[in-house]
């Protein structure tokens, strides 16, 4: 946790600029058992969807951490890369989330594809409170604030058909996808959408309909890798 984040919930006061703010549960728990913090030392902390500022603990019990701090300094800017995937497994969901929030992407689209089990739909993981929890863990790994929006699409051709087309519309769009004649991730680019498959790639026919929709093959080489793998790396090398 490289960065506290508090919810207008948390405030317990606001004077002269300075926002009082009470943290419970996992962040006083990691502030207590990770960070080894207690009253009069300083801790980074952020308003979700808001600015960040530096405070001191004022007040430590066995339940929470009360801290007095001054925002003042913006969010990063955004990662221009907006991101379409597979849903993973269940329990990687949560791994490749983290990693995309706290590279600083703000729109992403869960979609259903041939080789994702129909049963992880169902799955506790991609409730969306779930959803909202993984977010706030990424945004506090990457110093961040603002939460990004999460969509879920169950069936891949009505997204694919009737959404996919305006969305990536005056975008540039790519699949992950190994191909002969897929170009190579190497360049940086400005604003585009990113689609990234199940394991085991997305299928010809799903290559096909996003490639009709108006997305380009990109690939990463001829070694196959894990979702939770390949989505940094990509996110790594369309980004500036």
């Amino acid at each position: 946790m490289n960065l506290a984040l508090f919810q207008t919930e948390n405030i317990l006061s606001q004077t002269d600029g300075r926002i009082r703010v009470c943290l419970k549960e996992r962040q006083h728990e990691h502030i207590v058992k990770i960070q080894k913090l207690g009253p009069g030392q300083e801790i980074q902390l952020g308003l979700l969807n808001g600015k960040i500022g530096r405070g001191f603990i004022v007040e430590q019990d066995q339940s929470s951490t009360t801290i007095e701090v001054s925002l003042c300094q913006a969010p990063p800017a955004a990662n221009p890369i907006k991101l379409i995937m597979a849903l993973p497994r269940p329990l990687m969901l949560k791994r490749v989330l983290q990693s995309a929030v706290s590279m600083g992407v703000k729109e992403i689209h869960l979609i259903h594809s041939n080789k994702v089990e129909k049963s992880y739909w169902q799955s506790p993981q991609v409730s969306d409170e779930e959803l909202f929890q993984h977010a706030l863990l990424g945004l506090e790994q990457g110093v961040d604030t603002v939460i990004p929006k999460i969509s879920k699409h169950q069936r891949f051709r009505p997204f694919v058909e009737d959404l996919l087309p305006e969305l990536i519309q005056n975008h540039r769009a790519y699949v992950a996808h190994p191909s002969t004649h897929a170009q190579s991730a190497k360049v940086s680019t400005e604003d585009c959408y990113l689609a990234v498959g199940p394991e085991g790639g997305f299928t010809d026919y799903e290559v096909e309909k996003l490639e009709q929709a108006g997305m380009q093959t990109l690939s990463l080489g001829p070694r196959i890798l894990r979702v939770e793998t390949a989505v940094p790396v990509l996110l790594a090398k369309l980004s500036d």
